[in-house]
């Protein structure tokens, strides 16, 4: 798919949203293979976790990270702004293993077609009316839990001890509360299970 930069007034944004373990990052990926390098760029609602740099470790362990005071929202609102008005930013990264921001940034310039995933990014009113698309990749719960656990103690050092008990004080309910709801404002709902290719390039379509 091609797409120039003077084919658009601005960046359109794409949102991507579903609860954890859905599909995301895999739909994500291979939505984002079929742009060329300067075509779209990604931001991921993880990066804008908060700083808990002042709390001990194990005090940052014992916080629900999936409720929305966890993220930062109006710095990641900010740089979607900024992005959208085709001017450059410095993102913060984001450690998993110790719950904390690292201390570099990572550098974006703004691309014609910017998508925003995340799992409460269709909860947010600020990125709901800069979106130009807003997609919900949807997934049973089963499947959700064991994509979870697989990729947590793998990726992010966890034990399945920890995991299971995550997902069942702040994962699930933070997921039928928030994200769940948050389907409602999506133009589109995808399966997370079924495969991809019909569904990226409606996506595809629907963008150009």
């Amino acid at each position: 798919m091609t797409i120039h930069s003077s084919d658009l007034k601005q960046p359109k944004l794409v949102l991507i949203a579903g609860g954890s373990g859905s599909g995301k990052t895999y739909f994500v990926n291979k939505l984002m293979e079929k742009f060329s390098g300067d075509q779209a760029l990604l931001v991921s609602q993880d990066n804008y976790y908060k700083d808990l740099s002042h709390l001990t470790f194990d005090e940052r362990e014992k916080l629900n990270f999936d409720h929305p005071d966890s993220f930062d929202f109006e710095l990641l609102a900010e740089h979607i702004q900024l992005l959208k008005q085709a001017k450059d930013v410095e993102i913060p990264v984001y450690d998993f293993t110790i719950h904390t921001r690292k201390s570099v940034s990572l550098h974006l310039s703004p691309k014609p077609v910017i998508i925003l995933e995340g799992i409460l990014v269709l909860s947010q009113q600020a990125f709901l009316d800069l979106a130009d698309l807003k997609i919900f990749i949807d997934a049973p719960d089963d499947v959700r839990i064991l994509r979870r656990l697989k990729r947590d103690v793998k990726e992010r050092g966890r034990t399945i001890e920890s995991v299971m008990s995550q997902y069942l004080e702040t994962v699930r309910p933070m997921h039928n509360r928030y994200v769940v709801p948050s389907q409602q404002n999506a133009d589109m709902i995808i399966s997370g299970e079924k495969s991809t290719t019909e569904s990226i390039n409606k996506v595809l379509e629907l963008i150009s």
